[in-house]
């Protein structure tokens, strides 16, 4: 019996694995699929993401670096209101090598990941959790017993699912797609002419250039989308299409189970991103959680809140501004805009002494 089963192999699940791994614990590791596919999240991050992964790994992630974002209430050709940095604010990464980068990780810390088996059904014992997984290519099930679950399985969880944790209180569909032509430019465009969301052009590098946007359930994303490709007139490929969850949820254990990451939509609400929190998620989780003592899920319950629910409450109130009418976003973006002291996954620092005297 292991001490913990972490079904989805994405960047939390992968960081709770190698965690968990390193701290001697029999770790066994589950993606339904290949690591890292389908892509479905962006790949433009917060420089921290460095501090998650081996420094060798840097060159084959790398592939451009942002120094600001210029934002617009309408199209391409419309007034620019750029917030920037003299230093860089973000990166852009390759995202599918981030997921495989991080799951090599968890294996060479001593985590069983293994790829292609689909958790079908999860039963919580009085001393252990049962998974009955279908193996691609096989026929018939296996099962695996492990003293603890980690639901890392995205925003349709099944974990949460079979265990009735509750659900997001919102779920947003996000689409995304790539221009093929380079692309060194140094700020994102963001554009508010999505209901309750935005609307984004990232620079890539020699990658090209990402096409995106988010909103809410109901909204037609795929004619959304198709409006912004054809006001910046181009053409796109690589499609990608996902859910983004909007949390917190209000528990996010029972008494052999915990999510992490998307699962537990511990994302952010005001950009959709998820990669920063849910690792942060995961390693709160390795470090409060022994699987011989059920009691210690409480703790990572407090540990993850205690870090994140304060940046979450106010990436909330940071949403709240997308729905703003145009003339009062025209107010404020002219007000805020300039060179900022912001961390781009905090919306505390807002409150910062470096962001305050930027503003002032």
């Amino acid at each position: 019996m292991y001490d913990f089963a972490v079904v989805g192999v994405g960047p939390a699940g992968a960081r709770f694995a190698r965690r968990a791994a390193e701290a001697g614990y029999d770790v066994l590791a589950l993606e339904k699929g290949e690591v890292g596919t389908p892509l479905a999240c962006s790949g433009h991050v917060s420089t921290d993401i460095w501090d998650y992964v081996p420094d060798e790994a840097r060159d084959h992630l790398f592939q451009n670096r942002i120094y600001g974002a210029d934002f617009h209430v309408g199209g391409p050709n419309s007034k620019a209101y750029p917030f920037y940095k003299q230093t860089e604010v973000s990166n852009v990464i390759d995202r599918v090598e981030l997921d495989r980068t991080l799951a090599d990780c968890a294996r060479e810390a001593g985590a069983d990941v293994r790829e292609g088996y689909t958790v079908t059904a999860i039963d919580e014992l009085d001393d252990r959790v049962r998974l009955t997984v279908s193996v691609a290519g096989e026929a018939g099930t296996v099962a695996f017993d492990a003293k603890m679950v980690a639901g890392c399985d995205g925003p349709a969880s099944r974990v949460r699912r079979s265990l009735d944790l509750p659900e997001p209180g919102e779920t947003l569909h996000g689409v995304l797609a790539f221009d093929p032509d380079p692309d060194d430019g140094d700020f994102v465009d963001v554009h508010l002419t999505v209901p309750r969301f935005f609307a984004w052009r990232i620079p890539r590098g020699d990658a090209g250039v990402e096409y995106g946007l988010a909103a809410p359930p109901g909204a037609e994303v795929n004619e959304m989308f198709d409006v912004l490709t054809d006001t910046y007139d181009v053409e796109t490929e690589h499609f990608c299409s996902g859910a983004i969850p909007i949390g917190p949820l209000d528990r996010t254990t029972t008494d052999r189970a915990f999510l992490i990451g998307d699962a537990a939509a511990q994302t952010k609400p005001f950009t959709g991103g998820g990669i920063l929190y849910g690792m942060t998620a995961a390693d709160h989780a390795a470090e409060t959680i022994d699987p011989d003592d059920p009691a210690t899920l409480a703790d990572y319950e407090a540990a993850w809140r205690d870090e994140l629910s304060r940046e979450i409450r106010l990436g909330h109130l940071v949403r709240k501004c997308y729905s703003f009418p145009e003339w009062l976003q025209r107010v404020g973006l002219r007000s805020l805009s300039g060179e900022i002291g912001v961390h781009m996954d905090r919306p505390s620092s807002f409150f910062s002494r470096e962001h305050l005297k930027k503003l002032f």
